[in-house]
């Protein structure tokens, strides 16, 4: 059994930082795509990041939603089994749950939550004076 575990989350100010931490256990991560996804409650699960199974093939214009990019940054290390997600300078629409997600595949990855087999339960980001 994969299984997926975020932590990091929390309230902070507009303009802090928070970074995201996802642990994978059961199996390697070695073949997996890792994305992050958040939700708010009335909208659709949106792909904010993701990173191929070897970061080399990531496309990076396509990999980071637009309303993060040069923001957050998703990082892997495989040793760990854990992906990262460091986002910077947070806006109060950042707010959500977010997720981490696995999808067996090689070659880039994509930002579509319906193309990912496994998923965490979540971790709540509040951006909130």
């Amino acid at each position: 059994q994969f299984q997926l575990a975020e932590s990091g989350g929390g309230l902070v100010q507009p303009g802090g930082s928070l970074r995201l931490s996802c642990v994978a256990s059961g199996r390697s991560m070695d073949y997996y795509a890792m994305g992050w996804f958040r939700q708010v409650p009335g909208k659709e699960r949106e792909g904010v990041s993701c990173i191929s199974n070897s970061a080399s093939d990531t496309n990076y214009a396509d990999s980071v939603a637009d309303s993060v990019k040069g923001r957050f940054t998703i990082s892997r290390d495989d040793a760990k089994n854990t992906v990262y997600l460091n986002m910077n300078n947070l806006k109060p629409e950042d707010t959500g749950i977010y997720y981490c997600a696995a999808e067996r595949r090689i070659g880039m990855c994509v930002r579509t939550p319906h193309s990912y087999d496994y998923w965490g339960q979540g971790t709540q980001v509040t951006v909130s004076l």
